[in-house]
């Protein structure tokens, strides 16, 4: 498959600063360098407070993987509890011990360190859907037509569910400019929601 890395162009010697382009390449690599400064790795957030259940995250999801309107083949899944009107938009954590990559025998699971992501090679895959029981947010599903594993891929660096995502319940933030304290009283909410809903 076909990824992209960020290419970074000096503007000539009277330019100060440099802009960072895409570049069709096989594997994901590289840094990104932004006025000479080495930018922070990039993470998907949500935000449930912003997200109002639209489900346009899904829908561009799976038109962009897929080629079709689907939200059952989504990487994105808007979970909603409508008697207290909350929705989380859900997807994969792209998680630092991810219980995906252990349980895999063939070791087609992996971390890709220039986007900080968890990646599927599908030549090594061989179905067994361990990784699909495994996750404990959901996030890695099985397509029966296509008889594969799938989960959020970051786009390769270009999330489109954040593109459309109008009211930024998804963005997707350079690590760094994370408030801390938000994002743990973010972690406990979603914890807490997401305990609620298992029960």
């Amino acid at each position: 498959m076909i990824g992209y890395h960020p290419l970074i162009v000096h503007l000539g010697e009277q330019a100060d600063r440099e802009i960072c382009l895409k570049e069709p390449c096989t594997e994901t690599s590289g840094t990104i360098r932004y006025q000479g400064q080495m930018m922070d790795k990039k993470i998907l957030t949500i935000d449930p407070e912003k997200c109002t259940g639209c489900r346009n995250c899904e829908l561009v999801c799976s038109v962009m993987h897929n080629g079709v309107s689907n939200p059952s083949l989504s990487r994105i899944q808007v979970v909603k509890w409508e008697d207290i009107g909350v929705y989380i938009p859900m997807s994969c954590q792209q998680c630092e011990d991810a219980p995906c990559m252990t349980v895999c025998p063939k070791d087609a699971i992996y971390r890709d360190e220039a986007l900080e992501r968890i990646r599927i090679n599908h030549e090594l895959c061989i179905g067994c859907k361990m990784c699909v029981a495994a996750c404990p947010f959901g996030a890695a599903k099985w397509d029966s037509k296509r008889g594969r594993v799938f989960k959020c891929n970051l786009c390769h660096g270009d999330p489109q569910c954040v593109r459309f995502c109008y009211t930024k319940a998804v963005d997707y933030l350079e690590a760094g400019r994370l408030n801390t304290d938000r994002m743990r009283q973010a972690a406990g909410n979603y914890a807490r929601a997401t305990r609620n809903y298992t029960r």
